[in-house]
Parts: C-alpha cells; sequence; structure tokens
C-alpha cells in the first residue's frame, strides 16, 4: 500500500497513462493477435509510459509502484487489448523477482546494465543442472514465458543436484535471452500476442549469484537485500498469484462495455424485442454481469491490500490470509469467467465473429483463466483446508 502522498499521486498517473493508451491498444489488437506478439509501436508506447518500470526498485530508474498500481494499470490495458495486459502483468512481476530476491550484483547486471531491462520467466524446473566452479550448468526447456519476444533476461526454474547427480533443491535462475535460443511454439486460441513461447538453454553457466533456492524464497530467505519495508518485502507466492487477475478484471469491464452499449441498438432475434434494452431477462443478465465484475474487482482490491499492506509492515503476511490471497485471486477469475459467458448470451451468435472484438476477449480470458499460478479450484483447496484446520498441504506457494 502507498504510504506517502507524493507516492499516491504517482501511482494513480501510472493507471491513468494506462488509460491513455487505450486508443493505441484497441487500433493494434486485431495485429497483434494475427501476429502473435506485440507490435513495436505498442512496446516502445508502453516503455515511453514507464509501464514496464511498476516493479525496478528507483536506484535503477524504476517506479517501485504497489501492486494496487499493478493491478489497476493490468485492468485498464486489458480494456483494450489482453495480450498486452498480460505482458505488461508478467514483465513486472519477473522484473519484482530478479529485484526482490537476487543479490545486487545480479540485479546490477540486469537492471543496472540496461534501465529498460525486461525478465520473462517459468517456475517449472525442465531442465538438468550440474555443479560447477563459480556456479552452475543448466540444460533444458521452458514452456511458456509470456513476452519473450521482448524479454532480455529471464527467470528460470532449474533443479540442483550434489555430487551423486541426485535432487536436492529447486532453484531460479536468472538468465541473459543472449544466453538462451527462443521455439515458437506459441499457437493458441487466446492470449495469442502474448508470444509466451519456449526457450532453450544449451549447457549454459549460471553463477552462483543469479541463482536462488526457491524453497528458501518461499520462506523469506533471500540474498537480496532490501529497507525494512516497501515493495520488495511483498510475500512471494500471494504476489504471484494475484498478477495474474488484473488482466481478467479489464477484459470483463470490457465486454461488459461492449454489450451494453450495443444493446440500445441490438434486437432479440424471433421476439418482438426491437431492442435488448427493453427486456426484463437482458437486463437481469447484465445486472449480474456487472456484479459479478464487481466481486472480481473488490477481491483483487483487498488481496492487494493484503500484500501492501504486508509490505509496509516488513513482509508480514499469516499464512490463512496468503490462502485467502490465492482465493480472492482465483474467486476474481472465476467470477469474470462466469459473467463473460452471461454476455455472451446476451449478445447472442454475433459475439463469434471474426471481426467482432468480443470473441477475442472471450478467447483470451478463457486461456488466461486457466493459467495454474491461480486456478481458482486450487486456491479455494488450499484455503478451505487452512480453514478447516486440515493439516495437509497441496503446494508449497501458498
Amino acid at each position: 500500500m502507498t504510504t506517502t502522498g507524493t507516492a499516491a499521486s504517482t501511482d494513480a498517473e501510472f493507471v491513468s497513462r494506462a488509460t491513455a493508451l487505450q486508443p493505441l491498444l484497441r487500433e493494434h489488437a486485431p495485429r497483434i493477435d494475427a501476429d502473435r506478439k506485440l507490435t513495436d509501436e505498442v512496446i516502445d508506447a508502453l516503455a515511453d509510459a514507464g509501464l514496464f518500470k511498476l516493479t525496478v526498485p528507483r536506484r535503477f530508474g524504476g517506479h517501485e509502484a504497489d501492486m494496487r498500481t499493478l493491478v489497476d494499470v493490468s485492468a485498464e490495458l486489458a480494456e483494450a487489448d489482453g495480450s498486452t495486459s498480460w505482458v505488461v502483468a508478467v514483465v513486472n512481476t519477473c522484473n519484482w523477482l530478479a529485484a526482490a530476491l537476487f543479490p545486487l550484483q545480479a540485479q546490477e547486471e540486469v537492471f543496472g546494465a540496461d534501465p529498460d531491462a525486461r525478465v520473462t520467466g517459468v517456475f517449472s524446473p525442465t531442465a538438468t543442472s550440474r555443479k560447477v566452479e563459480g556456479g552452475w550448468r543448466t540444460t533444458g526447456r521452458w514452456y511458456y514465458n509470456s513476452g519473450a519476444w521482448h524479454s532480455s533476461w529471464a527467470v528460470l526454474g532449474i533443479p540442483l543436484t550434489d555430487e551423486a547427480g541426485e535432487v536436492v533443491d529447486q532453484a531460479m535462475a536468472l538468465v541473459p535471452r543472449t544466453d538462451l535460443e527462443m521455439q515458437d511454439v506459441w499457437h493458441v486460441a487466446g492470449m495469442r500476442g502474448t508470444g509466451s513461447n519456449c526457450l532453450m538453454a544449451e549447457d549454459v553457466f549460471v553463477p552462483e549469484h543469479r541463482v536462488v533456492s526457491v524453497p528458501r524464497a518461499l520462506a523469506g530467505e533471500v540474498p537480496a537485500t532490501h529497507g525494512e519495508t516497501g515493495l520488495f518485502r511483498s510475500p512471494l507466492s500471494p504476489l504471484l498469484a494475484l498478477g495474474l487477475a488484473g488482466p481478467q478484471v479489464g477484459l470483463g469491464r470490457a465486454a461488459l462495455k461492449l454489450v451494453s452499449e450495443k444493446a440500445a441498438s441490438k434486437p432479440i432475434s424471433y421476439t418482438y424485442y426491437e431492442s435488448q434494452v427493453d427486456s426484463v431477462g437482458v437486463q437481469l443478465q447484465i445486472a449480474e454481469a456487472a456484479m459479478k465484475i464487481d466481486t472480481a474487482q473488490l477481491h483483487v482490491h483487498r488481496a492487494a491490500a493484503d500484500i501492501d499492506g504486508a509490505a509496509a509492515r516488513g513482509g508480514e503476511l499469516d499464512v490463512l490470509t496468503r490462502a485467502r490471497v490465492r482465493a480472492d485471486s482465483g474467486h476474481a477469475i472465476k467470477n469474470v469467467l462466469e459473467s463473460i459467458n452471461t454476455l455472451l448470451d446476451v449478445h447472442g451468435g454475433g459475439a463469434f465473429a471474426d471481426s467482432n472484438p468480443l470473441q477475442r476477449i472471450w478467447r483470451d480470458a478463457s486461456t488466461a483463466g486457466r493459467h495454474a499460478v491461480s486456478t481458482p479450484a486450487v486456491g479455494m483447496e488450499i484455503y478451505g483446508k487452512l480453514l478447516l484446520g486440515v493439516e495437509e498441504r497441496i503446494t508449497p506457494f501458498v
């Protein structure tokens, strides 16, 4: 949570900058979707607005905005284009990982060498590694790295092994994109423009200062040094889950606006209604969809307040609240998906025409809403177990 008046004005300004970019994003959205990558014009506009640096330390020219700002910026961008919003959300999340977890030497290599550095990443340790003098050598393939086309570094999951080759730990490795090959595999129904491609390493050396243990990071034990409070004291797992909910809220708002505006001139076929707005059935459905989107936004904002409050206190957030943040994130996504389905029912078959932006919103939300980090059912199970006092844990990411 922002704690100073000056910072509060700055955070609001970033949301306004995102809103101001909506006309450009709407113009480029069809090309982004068709080409499966953000256009250079959009990338440049986002960079000029400072929206890739929301979570970069101020000492490197970043803004250190809070989570509320990140989700609100993501939502504003998603009202115009889901893929753009998703890339901004993921890059800012991965930039935060690089800044919050890795020691200053690694941060200098990323952000000190390039103030406009952008980090992508995948946690899954789909690689092999072996200890060598001064670090690790790793080989692997990581699916799917959103923003891979336009990122200069990647945070990648790797297993850590002992002398016998047995896996003894899981880590995140910070690797420059110049050490990685990219395979264009992102051929999907939705969020097509995120360019979430496969990154590949072949016997790449990663120095020790660019390797961080995941279990220790989840416990708050990281080599990075920061002040007692602030953005980089935010709890890791809740931040990861919530970071992907902002785009969903924006997609829901975009769908509601589109369907509501069309309702004034759109008849209901095979009825006497010349306009959808005259139908009580449509009125009820629009109200239901709006309430679900409001519900999503309220849960996202509550979760952001929990994370920002913890950061302001120095990273303290009890396990039940961390679980609730994950449940909040999934519940928000679930409500947006349900609201969009209702809005599709109202709009009818025309919603699925290639020329109708609503079909892209539906594809984007449906794809993004299934990301493993914020799956609604998993979040609810984690939260429910804790509420009931069940000791079994299904994931360390709480």
